[in-house]
């Protein structure tokens, strides 16, 4: 089997999972939750809806591909002897999905010998699905699929912004400088925004301190779009950390000058 061949199928099962997270998070949607608390310094909300999802997603993947590993955020790291590792968040923004706010999604990426390969981020809710690949990425909805292309280059006094909250930053001042900085910078979009800035709506996104499952599928759906990503403290930005995406490579630039202390 060819390299491209491959890829189309271990995109087209990425979907299949993605489908069947999200008929096993539905259910729990805006309905009466129990919500457990994973401890920590912060409330750490976890849900069955979350659970569900990703055994669904491990069910699939141990059915077809059983000799690859798993990292998820829920059931941890199964490994395996095999140069392919996908990477799950079945619900990134747990926060929003409590509330019922649909604005969580279902993160899938596909690791290839340790480097982001393919990644999906899907809203069962609203019914969307981004999809990164080595051919580009892409926005489906509704049986269209769409092209993405991050936004023109612009100055950063022009740039919109979106990170998840300005609480999660421990530099307030280095945060507050880039704030001031751009035009707009809007808080509680969880993954969205860096989807949504690979789409060409946003200039920026950030986040601080993510894990590996909250940034592995996004970072193939930022580059097939043209944008780039990268942390501001020097990590690389597969495995987490601080991390910045941006349209183009300058503005990038001049936003990790900001934040740096």
């Amino acid at each position: 089997m060819n390299s491209a061949t491959e890829t189309a199928l271990l995109t087209d099962f990425m979907i299949q999972l993605a489908t069947a997270a999200g008929a096993a998070i539905l259910p729990f949607f805006r309905q009466p939750l129990e919500i457990d608390d994973k401890g920590g310094k912060t409330w750490d909300p976890v849900t069955a809806g979350d659970r569900a999802a990703e055994l669904a997603i491990r069910s699939l993947i141990e059915q077809n591909y059983p000799s690859h590993g798993v990292i998820g955020e829920e059931f941890g790291e199964t490994k395996a002897n095999s140069s392919y590792t996908w990477v799950l968040d079945p619900i990134d923004g747990t926060r929003a999905f409590v509330i019922g706010l649909p604005v969580w999604t279902t993160l899938i990426g596909l690791y290839r010998d340790g480097k982001p390969h393919l990644g999906l981020m899907h809203q069962s809710f609203v019914g969307e699905t981004f999809l990164g690949t080595p051919e580009g990425s892409f926005h489906l909805r509704g049986g269209h699929k769409t092209p993405l292309r991050v936004a023109g280059p612009k100055p950063l006094a022009a740039a919109m912004a979106g990170t998840t909250s300005p609480h999660l930053y421990k530099n307030q001042d280095s945060f507050e400088r880039l704030r001031q900085a751009v035009r707009l910078m809007r808080y509680g979009g969880d993954a969205y925004f860096f989807s949504l800035m690979a789409a060409g709506h946003l200039d920026l996104a950030l986040d601080a301190g993510l894990q590996i499952y909250d940034i592995a599928a996004l970072i193939p759906i930022i580059k097939g779009a043209g944008g780039v990503v990268d942390t501001w403290d020097g990590k690389d930005p597969s495995l987490g950390g601080n991390i910045i995406s941006a349209s183009n490579q300058k503005l990038l630039d001049e936003a990790k000058a900001l934040l740096q202390d």
